[in-house]
């Protein structure tokens, strides 16, 4: 059966942006009430009352019994709304129920067991949907619903029409994928590296030669060649012929 949450709020009479700021100023959270014909009450409750009532249960699937100045009524909660960047609850919307009166909601789908494909074969198991709609009466609410996944084979789905919900009415197609068991996904092998073919070469390091040391370098270049290459001889002049 669904868990009870007992919360209690206070009315606000002012509304909008600037009222929503300075209750959350006040460590409080904006919220309303409404259903059955009722017009919306803006309400606010305590954060820190609001964040632990919620820690550890199903919030769609909770029973809220919920005091506002003083007068009880029953409720779900529709809708929570949380700041963009952190985890602060913002807004809260309750739905007032009768006890007599059919409410339609969503409950979680949880799997159990481990499936033959996985433990067997490898496979992995993929659970596609992770809630149903159904119809039921208050008192018959269920926190949850179980499926076991045991006998799923590789490639073997579950569907919607395999789930069991005592008193109440599933409104989920019935054809819908709950949980199906697929092949084990190829791990990919990496191409061994090539060897000498793939070595990168190491860049030859060159040095730009600074001002001044150009003229060194080139003195000290060229005295080998002058050791190595005899001096152009002199003219010899024709023998046997006289000056004139």
């Amino acid at each position: 059966m669904a868990q009870t949450v007992i919360l209690s709020a206070t009315a606000r009479d002012k509304t909008g942006k600037g009222a929503a700021r300075q209750a959350r100023f006040e460590k409080k959270v904006p919220a309303v009430v409404y259903g059955h014909g009722r017009s919306t009450q803006p309400v606010m409750v305590d954060a820190l009352a609001l964040e632990k009532a919620l820690t550890g249960i199903e919030p769609e699937s909770t029973l809220i019994d919920l005091t506002v100045d003083g007068k009880k009524s029953r409720a779900l909660i529709r809708e929570i709304q949380r700041h963009p960047l952190r985890p602060d609850i913002i807004h809260v919307d309750f739905y007032e129920i009768k006890a007599d009166e059919k409410v339609t909601l969503k409950v979680p789908v949880h799997l159990v067991g481990t499936a033959d494909g996985v433990r067997n074969a490898g496979g992995v198991l993929d659970q596609v949907t992770r809630e149903v709609e159904i119809e039921v009466l208050p008192e018959h609410i269920p926190d949850r619903v179980e499926l076991d996944v045991s006998a799923l084979k590789i490639g073997d789905s579950l569907h919607v029409s395999a789930l069991t919900i005592a008193n109440a009415v599933i409104l989920t197609g019935a054809d819908l994928t709950i949980a199906t068991v697929v092949p084990p996904r190829a791990e990919e092998v990496a191409a061994p590296a090539a060897e000498a073919a793939t070595e990168i070469a190491e860049p030859e390091l060159i040095r730009k030669v600074r001002e001044g040391e150009e003229g060194e370098e080139g003195a000290e270049g060229a005295a080998p060649a002058a050791e190595g290459k005899a001096a152009p001889k002199a003219e010899e002049k024709p023998k046997g012929k006289k000056e004139e």
